[in-house]
């Protein structure tokens, strides 16, 4: 990989590594931590990644990076209090985020970040398979468990819209 073609690649995924890293921390300076530490890795690495897998590769820092930063952080509980913002179709629309949020936060991290990569991110079972170190079998099946959970949690009464 050149200079030309790892800075295409930070302008390519820069923001889908980052919005990546977000949902799963659900924090905005450990998630730009995490990005930065995985594009660092890319660049010292630059040399022995070949660019059609750069995403790929990046994808895979920026996940480990950030399994490493749970594990560190685990015993580090924040919790940041909303304000109840106002109703009306704009309400609607928060309310539907804030239950997709809850939905995926009562994933365990696996789960979370196998959700993530297949439907926020479009990966195909085999990449995911590839950027997490599970065989595609693993990945299938912890994705289902993880749609169950999100389909058992979403259409509960009280959060049916």
């Amino acid at each position: 990989m050149t200079e030309r073609e790892y800075n295409e690649c930070v302008n390519l995924y820069a923001d889908n590594v980052y919005r990546f890293i977000l949902k799963n921390l659900r924090h905005e300076e450990d998630s730009r931590d995490v990005v930065q530490s995985a594009f660092e890795k890319l660049w010292v690495n630059r040399g022995q990644v070949e660019n059609d897998r750069s995403k790929s590769y990046l994808f895979t820092i920026a996940y480990n990076q950030m399994i490493d930063h749970i594990r560190k952080n685990r015993r580090i509980s924040l919790q940041e209090d909303f304000k109840e913002e106002a109703r009306g179709s704009a309400g609607q629309k928060r309310d539907t985020r804030r239950i997709l949020n809850e939905a995926l936060g009562r994933l365990n991290e696996k789960q979370r970040s196998l959700v993530m990569l297949k439907d926020y991110e479009g990966y195909s079972y085999e990449e995911i398979g590839q950027i997490t170190g599970l065989n595609e079998s693993q990945v299938k099946v912890y994705l289902h468990r993880a749609r169950l959970i999100l389909r058992e949690y979403i259409v509960k009464v009280e959060n049916v819209l």
